[in-house]
């Protein structure tokens, strides 16, 4: 705590400052919120080397510049990972999300993608690319963590090797559509509302390029809230006619290829969150995303049933892997 003592006596000399924690998110970084002469602030301490403090500031320029609400940076210590931010304020999406409401403010996060989808570099670079290795890299922390360490389940040769056939279907289907700025966890926990009605984003430091469905079906296919398939069908359909309208799609694609797009980029998100939920418990000691295991598990059996192509994954999931995870409930 000196680091940090230090870092806010240059920026407010004199100032006696107590500081509150914020409830963490998934990362090693940690939030604290303070005011100073009736302005309120957000102190980020990401501690290097496990965060990237200068990609967050070079990422945070690269969304401001796209025109999106984000934290404003007020000073920074890159070499110690400390920056004092702007207080967007603690009023999640999430927590104003009704069957009422859900439609109105996913339309207009959805809306909000297309500036996401221009940005194709920040000041450090080019933004890294979500390619096949990528895509892989995740989806195998599916077998690592969910099924090895977490279900406690023996995978045989020839189940991995079936594995790594629908993961490589998986990544084919993502590399098949456009590519473009992908925020890559954007959902209802990552969008502030702001008293003046707009939604800011956070969390984007892991930005790359990727595919076009990727952040949309993040926020329908919410791994914390699931909404009617009716919902996430109709708002799926106006974001295809959207980016058909911006020329943001060939104009062959069709609608149908467009779901099977949106499904398995969903398929492929969601089987590596249910690796990423089990290594948050068992390496870092976060039990919180126990809870959401059994929703995101659900989401890729609705998937995997669809589709003829996928009924050999289907099978074995049902089977060997759905009975291990209902034993834990």
């Amino acid at each position: 705590m000196q680091l940090i003592q230090s870092f806010l006596t240059a920026c407010f000399p004199g100032e006696v400052i107590h500081l509150d924690p914020i409830t963490g998110d998934a990362s090693f970084r940690r939030y604290f919120r303070f005011s100073v002469a009736q302005t309120s602030y957000i102190l980020m301490d990401a501690p290097t080397p496990t965060e990237d403090c200068g990609r967050f500031v070079a990422t945070q320029q690269a969304f401001a510049q796209a025109g999106l609400k984000v934290p404003r940076i007020i000073a920074q210590d890159i070499e110690q990972g400390l920056l004092l931010l702007s207080d967007l304020g603690d009023t999640l999406l999430l927590s104003r999300l009704t069957h009422d409401t859900a439609a109105t403010f996913y339309r207009q996060a959805l809306a909000q993608l297309t500036q996401v989808r221009t940005i194709s570099a920040t000041s450090a670079g080019s933004l890294p690319v979500f390619d096949q290795d990528f895509l892989l890299r995740e989806m195998q922390i599916f077998i690592d963590w969910f099924l090895l360490q977490h279900l406690q389940l023996t995978v045989t040769e020839q189940e991995q090797s079936m594995l790594q056939r629908h993961f490589l279907l998986l990544a084919a289907s993502a590399l098949q559509q456009p590519q473009a700025g992908m925020h890559r966890d954007y959902h209802a926990r990552n969008l502030m509302l702001q008293q003046d009605g707009c939604l800011a984003v956070i969390d984007f430091q892991d930005v790359v390029t990727g595919p076009v469905t990727y952040d949309a079906v993040s926020l329908l296919k919410d791994c914390y809230v699931k909404w009617p398939a009716e919902l996430v069908q109709s708002l799926s359909n106006e974001f295809y006619s959207n980016l058909k309208a911006k020329a943001e799609l060939p104009v062959e694609v069709s609608a149908e290829q467009f779901q099977l797009w949106f499904d398995w980029m969903g398929l492929q998100r969601h089987i590596k969150v249910c690796g990423i939920f089990c290594r948050l418990y068992h390496r870092d000691g976060k039990s919180g995303y126990l809870a959401d295991l059994p929703r995101v598990f659900e989401y890729v059996l609705e998937v995997t049933q669809l589709y003829p192509q996928l009924q050999e994954l289907d099978l074995w999931l049902n089977n060997k892997v759905k009975p291990a995870l209902e034993a834990m409930a």
